[in-house]
């Protein structure tokens, strides 16, 4: 059964929540102690959401990436539900990029999906999937089968929505070793390529986003990432298809015996079935799409996107802190 969320807006809460999980993840930029910024980026998001008033259940986190640090983890739940039902659904990741903020890197930033309860898509034991994402301008041109024809098939497809050439299109891949066979067939093609060395949710963010100057995302990435993906874009009108990808006989044959469909190809739908979403990020190192945290003086500057799926609106924040309060 599902909920609806709350009438009350409560992005500006989920921003508090984001902004929290960036200062205190912020201070182990370029530490190389990734145990000691994920506890504390975690811990500040706990207690954020904790303190909310949002009743609801995590239902996405990491507690598969790092099974031994993650205080947010899947079906914990937040709030009080002796007092209240829960309303929501949670996708937490209080660090997508936690390598590139411990080696003071561009790209580290603070994710937060919400929407109603029952409405989130739970991949695991699944660890990988496959995945394309697209703006709202070419939203209507991924189809399913773009998932399985070559590179060059699906990039001509998005050019001739986009009405440009192929060569002037940007893909944005991980750059990991399973992508090579990929990123040689879409070198081939003459478009460009966007090498991440880490930010799977990132990455699609700024796909997602129109104007960004990225027109794709394609590879292989995490799966309960996918989700919070799936979250950011469904609020910002774009589109995503995905299929489970186990990397590893051990992932293939717990997804077999969890009775997980490996052929089937989801959508932005079939991960999140409501328009009632909701997704909160804010920059703790500068990005593409968000300025990172910055310290003047003693006031703290946060950057920050809220999207509401149900209304469009896509709201970019610039908060500023004491920090003698």
């Amino acid at each position: 059964m599902t909920t609806s969320i709350p009438f009350r807006n409560i992005g500006l809460e989920l921003v508090r929540v984001t902004e929290n999980a960036a200062f205190a993840a912020n201070r182990w930029i370029g530490s190389g102690n990734m145990e000691g910024a994920h506890r504390a980026a975690h811990q500040a998001m706990y207690d954020t959401l904790s303190q909310s008033g949002i009743n609801g259940r995590i239902a996405i986190a990491e507690e598969q990436r790092i099974p031994d640090q993650a205080i947010i983890c899947g079906n914990t739940i937040i709030g009080d539900p002796t007092t209240m039902e829960l309303d929501v659904d949670i996708a937490a990741d209080p660090i997508d990029g936690t390598s590139l903020l411990v080696k003071g890197r561009p790209g580290a930033i603070s994710f937060l999906g919400l929407a109603p309860l029952g409405t989130m898509w739970t991949p695991l034991p699944a660890k990988y999937m496959s995945k394309i994402v697209v703006d709202r301008q070419s939203a209507a041109a991924l189809v399913p089968e773009c998932l399985d024809a070559p590179p060059a098939w699906t990039l001509a497809l998005i050019s001739r929505v986009k009405m440009k050439e192929v060569r002037d299109l940007t893909v944005i891949v991980l750059a990991r070793a399973r992508h090579e066979e990929l990123i040689e067939e879409i070198r081939a093609t003459g478009a460009r390529i966007q090498l991440l060395e880490e930010g799977d949710v990132a990455g699609a963010l700024v796909t997602a986003t129109v104007g960004s100057g990225v027109d794709l995302l394609m590879g292989v990435g995490g799966a309960s990432q996918g989700v919070l993906t799936a979250c950011a874009v469904k609020a910002l009108g774009g589109a995503m298809l995905a299929r489970l990808s186990p990397q590893s006989k051990e992932e293939h044959d717990e997804v077999v015996a969890a009775g997980l469909d490996m052929q089937k190809i989801y959508t932005t739908d079939d991960l999140v079935k409501s328009d009632q979403v909701f997704f909160s990020a804010t920059g703790i190192t500068s990005s593409a799409i968000l300025s990172g945290v910055q310290t003047r003086g003693g006031f703290l500057d946060l950057h920050s996107l809220l999207v509401r799926s149900e209304t469009g609106t896509r709201r970019y924040i610039h908060a500023e802190r004491s920090l003698a309060m």
